[in-house]
């Protein structure tokens, strides 16, 4: 089975040959999304979703930390958004900054509580904080708009100091979310791979190993599940002004499942790239069975039911058998192996 800790030779580097295909693609997807019969939009969710989706892998692939409602953090970012536009000045920068802090701190504070914690009572728990900032948006009308939501959000423009890029149209938005979603793929790829993945990826194998050589795992759990909101809550910032919108929906633990189950088809248990080909099925798989049926969520499940059951390595391990011959996995590097035990 592929692990995680089976990296490539160019784990030590910043940009990489996959990196470079992926983002090729996504500055390219405006050019010709439409001639394969999609849409401009489509393009959008994907590219944040992928967002929230590396951020959560770092806590649920890397880290082994079941989180169960991190649909919150989303939520939060996407009302921080749209709080900073309507109360405090229309501004991109200002709005993503404060939907980034706002969801960091609450991702602190949740984790202060979480991080002694581990296995089904940390997930027990993550899905009880969720559900009081889904409540809160609910019954705070005054600040969140309650059930209805916050609504007439404006996408203000990209102001560079010299120029200003208008942002209203869908494919120039697309543009501003897909550059992001580079960054963060460059960002997480070099935080996995750093001492400080490695150490994550430590805890996930064995806590109390880690424990015991002199790792402050507290500490790192708070700061993966930190990190971890943060990115939910710059993706819930770009997703407020995609909608132009914030509603507690987003808060819900249907959307928080919703990044479950795209991690775990996608392979993000043991692929970097999972979580990215989880969205992308997903969303695809809603654009294509949703055009032929109204149950398409029906065959998503059991696509997903079927996936776990044959497949856990999810579609990042297939496509790895797929590459390296049925049932082998590429020979991990020296850098990985267990060290010899001494006679």
């Amino acid at each position: 089975m592929t692990t995680l800790s089976q990296v490539s030779s160019n784990c030590d580097k910043w940009i990489t040959p996959q990196i470079v295909v992926f983002a090729v693609l996504l500055l390219s997807l405006p050019f010709w999304i439409e001639a394969v019969g999609l849409y401009q939009y489509l393009g959008i969710e994907i590219a944040i979703w992928i967002i929230f989706a590396l951020g959560f892998n770092l806590l649920f692939g890397y880290a082994g930390l079941h989180s169960f409602g991190h649909g919150a953090y989303l939520g939060i970012g996407a009302y921080a958004f749209g709080y900073f536009q309507h109360n405090v000045g229309v501004s991109l920068f200002g709005g993503l900054a404060a939907a980034m802090v706002a969801a960091t701190l609450a991702g602190a504070l949740v984790a202060l509580f979480l991080s002694h914690r581990r296995g089904i009572y940390y997930a027990l728990m993550t899905i009880a904080f969720g559900q009081v900032f889904w409540f809160a948006a609910i019954k705070l009308h005054w600040l969140t708009g309650g059930e209805d939501g916050m609504l007439n959000i404006p996408r203000p423009a990209l102001d560079l100091g010299i120029t200003q890029w208008q942002l209203d149209d869908n494919r120039a938005l697309y543009f501003l979310v897909a550059s992001l979603t580079i960054l963060v793929t460059i960002l997480s790829w070099r935080t996995v791979n750093a001492p400080f993945g490695r150490i994550l990826q430590a805890i996930r194998q064995n806590e109390t190993r880690a424990a015991f050589i002199g790792y402050d795992v507290w500490w790192f759990k708070l700061a993966a599940f930190t990190i971890s909101a943060m990115l939910a809550g710059l993706a819930g910032g770009l997703f407020a002004m995609a909608q132009e919108s914030a509603y507690p929906d987003t808060m819900s633990l249907h959307q928080s499942g919703l990044i479950v189950m795209m991690v775990l088809v996608g392979g993000g248990l043991v692929n970097f790239w999972g979580p990215v080909l989880g969205v992308v099925l997903y969303y695809l798989a809603r654009d294509f069975l949703g055009s032929i049926t109204e149950t398409w969520l029906l065959w998503y499940g059991l696509m997903f039911v079927t996936m776990v059951m044959f497949k856990p390595e999810g579609l990042a391990g297939l496509l790895s058998d797929l590459k390296f011959g049925s049932g082998k996995a590429p020979a991990p590097s020296p850098s990985s192996q267990p060290l010899a035990k001494e006679a």
